[in-house]
């Protein structure tokens, strides 16, 4: 059995990641939870990436990298066929990350919606749908007052392109669309 290999991305290097700070010194049963959480400077919990359990790596890479924009940061491959995969978004620094399911796992997902925010939302779906994917819900304005369109990834997953601007941060947005759905 081969030893599984990592493989670092050529394109621009982006700094290595600060260490994350371990909440287990202050309660011990922490230390006993292998899982670490990862501080802002000033202590406060920060968001680190999404795992995308997928079937064929190399495909979610295809849709993923090569259609959506994303920059591979490494990827980890087991008989020279990618299993892992770190992806940084084109703006910004969140991160998604693609792993492989054994072949009787199931990679449904319900419940879950990855958001990724886009300016020019029209020309990026335009984009996408010239170079052959489709889109199950073209650009359009909601009630909250968010333009959105929505469509799936190789494996199923739902995702929303979307473009929120100001609105964003604001709870104003969203008591209007619960008044309007009130009426």
């Amino acid at each position: 059995m081969k030893k599984p290999t990592r493989k670092k991305a050529s394109a621009k290097r982006t700094p290595p990641p600060r260490p994350a700070k371990h909440a287990g010194a202050k309660h011990p049963r922490s230390q006993q939870n292998k899982a670490s959480v990862t501080l802002d400077a000033n202590g406060k919990l920060t968001f680190n990436h999404a795992m995308v359990y997928v079937k064929d790596v190399e495909r979610g890479l295809t849709f993923y990298r090569d259609l959506l924009g994303f920059k591979l940061i490494e990827d980890f491959r087991y008989e020279n066929k990618p299993v892992y995969a770190r992806l940084r978004a084109p703006g910004g620094d969140g991160t998604i990350a693609l792993h492989q399911t054994g072949p009787e796992a199931s990679v449904l997902s319900e419940g879950v919606r990855l958001y990724f925010e886009v300016r020019e939302l029209d020309d990026f779906c335009r984009n996408l749908q010239q170079k052959g994917f489709h889109i199950t819900q073209l650009p359009r304005m909601m009630p909250w007052g968010w333009r959105h369109a929505y469509l799936n990834d190789p494996d199923g997953h739902e995702i929303s392109l979307y473009w929120a601007g100001e609105n964003r941060m604001k709870k104003t947005v969203m008591k209007a669309a619960q008044k309007a759905a009130r009426a």
